[in-house]
């Protein structure tokens, strides 16, 4: 079942945190990274660049990254619509205020705050509220416990891990057959979850306060994001919701590169996730995503913080000094230099063999495929130059090229 409203609750039983490893290296497909968020500290994002493919509220993930002086690309693969939603929501609303449902399942807490505000402003708010009086209402989480309590109505429990599908074993599990079940669903409608509901209930009564819609061909972002994922330019992607990984996967489908972009998120490219639903289509691709032990926005984003640092920060030491690669900024001692694509890969390269020797050949496949040996060899100048070291990258006669180690 996708997530909810961008960021979304997502929890799953028996959660724990693991240790964090000390290399990215690829985990198995059976289950994600599943990590505790410590204290975030200042800069400490500079050099990384992540991908955001959320929509709504993915300004509080691009501004907590760019504060800790990450370069951050948006790219929403899904986009939320209601423009034309409000006259079909309308009616079914009125349907369910005629009904007065017996259950009412709150989904997210988004959905239930549009859907109130919608009421209010045609005029229903104090019918649905009444309707609902006497309405057993069961939550997903927190937030739709929270939106839920906004209205003045109260809930009368959660699921235990915060999953449309947990909301309904809890109804099956704990209800008589038979009843009148209303269910604000979000962006994404899981309809195996309401055919569990319609095969054992009188009726189920949907209501769709917003949904998600595939992002217009014009906007070239998506595709842009695919090609930054493929070429390694991106040391993090970060996703809230299922139906947003979906649509990444589908684009890249669409671009013929869809086994480039599942190398890249396997291996170089940290995935992101907020939680086990979102996780769940990356897991299925062979992808380990890291996730927070609390399904958050702000777990996710001090997560993300604390993980690019502690584990995506390659170092060797040299005779000119400790090299460390940080994303796109290579650091000689105390100085730091924002290198290039083609300078970047070459110097990941050179900084993974650790002072072994690369050959031309391989340095040429480190970048875009098109390139050829002139090319390799305008980089490595351009590398040389921009770095500022003398004698930092040796070349050694008719094999190639090391780190001076």
């Amino acid at each position: 079942m996708a997530s909810g409203a961008e960021p979304v609750s997502d929890r799953k039983p028996g959660a724990c945190a693991a240790k964090l490893p000390t290399h990215r290296v690829p985990k198995p497909a059976t289950e994600p990274i599943e990590v505790a968020a410590p204290f975030l500290q200042p800069n400490q994002l500079d050099g990384f660049r992540i991908g955001v493919t959320s929509d709504r509220r993915s300004s509080d993930l691009i501004d907590a990254f760019e504060r800790r002086g990450a370069r951050v690309v948006h790219a929403p693969t899904l986009r939320i619509d209601h423009s034309q939603q409000d006259g079909p929501l309308l009616d079914d609303t009125r349907t369910l205020i005629a009904a007065r449902p017996d259950i009412l399942l709150a989904t997210t807490g988004y959905g239930v705050r549009r859907w109130f505000e919608v009421a209010e402003a045609d005029g229903l708010g104090s019918e649905l509220t009444d309707a609902l009086a006497d309405t057993t209402i069961l939550v997903r989480g927190p937030k739709a416990r929270g939106g839920i309590r906004a209205t003045g109505l109260n809930d009368s429990g959660m699921s235990h891990s915060e999953t449309t599908a947990s909301l309904v074993d809890k109804v099956l599990a704990e209800y008589p057959p038979g009843l009148i079940v209303g269910i604000q669903v979000h962006g994404a409608t899981d309809e195996v979850q309401l055919d569990r509901l319609r095969a054992v209930h009188e009726r189920v009564l949907v209501v769709a306060p917003y949904r998600w819609i595939a992002v217009d061909d014009s906007d070239e972002r998506v595709y842009k994001l695919v090609e930054a994922i493929c070429s390694r330019q991106l040391d993090c992607v970060t996703f809230t919701s299922a139906p947003a990984v979906h649509a990444l996967f589908t684009a890249a489908e669409g671009m013929e590169v869809y086994p480039e972009l599942i190398a890249a998120l396997q291996t170089q490219v940290c995935a992101a996730a907020v939680g086990p639903v979102t996780s769940a289509p990356l897991i299925a691709a062979g992808i380990a995503p890291i996730q927070p032990t609390r399904f958050r926005m702000g777990a996710l984003i001090r997560l993300v913080c604390e993980y690019l640092e502690q584990n995506m920060i390659e170092r060797v030491e040299t005779q000119n000094g400790l090299v460390q690669l940080r994303g796109s900024i290579v650091q000689v001692g105390e100085e730091r230099v924002q290198l290039p694509p083609t300078a970047l890969a070459i110097m990941r390269a050179l900084v993974r063999a650790r002072g072994a020797v690369v050959s031309r050949d391989d340095l040429t496949l480190s970048l875009a495929a098109d390139s050829d040996d002139h090319a390799m060899e305008v980089s490595l100048s351009r590398l040389r130059q921009t770095l500022g070291v003398p004698g930092l990258v040796a070349t050694v006669v008719k094999r190639g090229y090391r780190l001076n180690v």
